[in-house]
């Protein structure tokens, strides 16, 4: 069985997916959609989906978790394939048949990365319907797998050999440049870069609007504006930028109005697929990069997009991390910081020219309470969806930093600077057109973590059970409780194995999130609790897997 380690691009996304509960983790599946055309019949559409698995190893491979977490590709063999019928009969239908598939957490170490459901009406397949763990996928790869199966089909229903292009190089391969000497250098390089911006932001951007809110946990909202694509080029071709950074620049004006400082960092999603010799392997390649934008010296719109376009190229640069390091790297800056360092927000841009929304006003919605998202532990996520004639500005926000007011003041702030960009309005004037709610007048005093506060009930059994998973998990000789997770020798890939291991041991509490942090492991253990029995068995360590 071929096995290699997680690409660079795989470990943010494996990172978040074991910070979300099991029962949350459909936030990170990506579903794909397409109609079965005209003479193609059931055995044929599973046949096509069995030849996609056999072409990409990507799509027959699991994920295990130590004591390195690895993918393993198996040998090919046919994809299961959900066969539903629209008509009544008594069974699922198409609509329960996918919620489940969707919302149903993959078993990383045994499943494989794909579901596919096809849905038929009088015995005839009219479409699909796959299910995807978005460790095996991005955008590039969904386009991919798309065209292959529309190629397929046109082939199969003309009775004609599909021509696909040869299948160069695989996951394994990119797995070997990574580790490589000289993939080591550039990603120095790289992390260089993110330890100097990280150094320069504050530890907590929302300080002045933290607050304890109650419920909900979070709040999603959806703003739909037919006006902002023209108003959007207009401001790029007069700025010479990109029309995507026209809306990042309506974000930070808008996020430093709100929080008050002069600076506004956050996290933007690059693919990474021109920084290195693979870019056609089928994977998860896309991680976030740091874009940290200077906002003194209340600048003009314009100013405030040229310094936005300046880091954003400079983020773009250094984009290609292991992200599991840059984790790692800010744990180590809290510590010497005296407290965590967030990097709580993410900025996403999606082009969707498929999708119309025909209205001719500003639509707001209110969206359910994002509970799943909300267990990320994330400030705010901004997805801006360029579609072919509006643009949809959707925020999630914890409730936090921020309530209902400022959600839906935030939104429509940044689709009216964007139309008033020919004004070239300055960050005070946003100030005043926005009018959110004032922040406090006095700063909070830096709080400490909140395991400093519960150190003192930690008992000593607690605490012993925390230091033997780290050292087990790892192989260390020694775990100090004054250190971090990170001081200690942790590393932030293993985390997963480390609360395996705790849960065999028959404790739990801790999250992903939070082992990462710098709080000192005698603190963390106040949070632990003994976990139900259950026949789960504990994970050997490296010792017993070596003795």
């Amino acid at each position: 069985m071929k096995s290699a380690g997680l690409c660079w691009g795989q470990r943010y996304m494996w990172l978040r997916i074991h910070q979300l509960p099991p029962e949350h983790q459909h936030e990170t599946h990506v579903v794909l959609r397409f109609e079965v055309p005209a003479g193609i019949t059931v055995a044929q559409a599973k046949a096509i989906l069995t030849h996609l698995t056999r072409r990409h190893e990507i799509l027959r491979t699991t994920y295990r978790p130590g004591p390195e977490p690895e993918q393993h590709v198996d040998p090919p063999r046919p994809l299961p394939v959900q066969v539903v019928a629209t008509e009544r009969d008594g069974a699922p239908g198409p609509a329960e048949t996918i919620e489940e598939l969707t919302r149903r957490p993959f078993d990383l170490a045994g499943e494989w990365p794909i579901r596919a459901c096809l849905i038929t009406t009088g015995g005839v397949p009219k479409s699909c319907v796959l299910v995807f763990n978005h460790l095996a996928v991005d955008v590039w790869t969904l386009g991919e797998i798309k065209r292959e199966l529309r190629t397929q089909a046109a082939g199969m229903a003309a009775r004609r050999p599909a021509a696909l292009s040869p299948v160069r190089h695989r996951p394994a391969d990119l797995s070997r440049h990574e580790a490589s000497a000289d993939a080591a250098i550039a990603g120095a390089r790289a992390m260089a870069y993110w330890q100097e911006e990280v150094a320069r932001l504050p530890r907590d951007p929302f300080a002045r609007r933290r607050a304890e809110r109650g419920a909900p946990s979070a709040r999603h909202a959806t703003l739909v504006s037919p006006a902002l694509p023209e108003a959007v080029r207009e401001a790029a071709e007069r700025h010479g930028v990109w029309p995507s950074l026209v809306h990042v620049a309506a974000y930070a004006a808008m996020t430093a109005v709100y929080t008050g400082g002069d600076a506004v960092g956050f996290l933007s999603f690059v693919s990474n697929r021109e920084t290195h010799p693979f870019p056609d392997v089928m994977a998860c390649m896309f991680s976030p990069t740091l874009v940290r934008v200077d906002c003194t010296g209340d600048p003009s719109f314009g100013e405030l997009l040229g310094r936005v376009a300046g880091s954003f190229e400079r983020a773009r640069e250094h984009s290609y991390v292991p992200y599991d390091e840059v984790v790692e790297m800010v744990s180590r800056e809290g510590s010497r910081r005296g407290g965590p360092v967030r990097l709580g927000s993410e900025v996403n841009f999606i082009k969707q020219r498929t999708k119309e929304y025909g209205g001719r006003r500003t639509a707001f919605t209110w969206n359910p309470v994002p509970e799943s998202w909300a267990h990320c532990g994330l400030d705010t996520y901004l997805r801006i969806d360029e579609w072919r004639d509006a643009v949809a500005l959707s925020l999630h926000a914890a409730s936090p930093v921020m309530d209902a007011d400022a959600v839906e003041r935030f939104l429509r702030g940044m689709e009216r600077l964007v139309l008033a960009a020919g004004d070239d309005p300055r960050l005070t004037d946003l100030a005043s057109s926005a009018s959110f709610a004032p922040a406090p007048a006095v700063l909070p005093g830096p709080a400490g973590p909140p395991e400093q506060e519960r150190r003192a009930g930690a008992g000593r059994e607690a605490v012993q059970a925390l230091l033997a998973a780290v050292r087990d998990a790892h192989g260390l000789s020694r775990v100090d409780p004054s250190d971090s997770y990170t001081l200690a020798g942790g590393r932030a890939l293993r985390i997963p194995r480390v609360l395996a291991e705790l849960g065999g041991r028959g404790w739990q509490g801790l999250t992903l999130q939070q082992l990462a942090g710098p709080a000192p492991l005698a603190a963390l253990a106040a949070r632990l609790v003994p976990a139900p029995r259950t026949s789960t068995t504990r994970i050997p360590s490296n010792r017993e897997r070596t003795s």
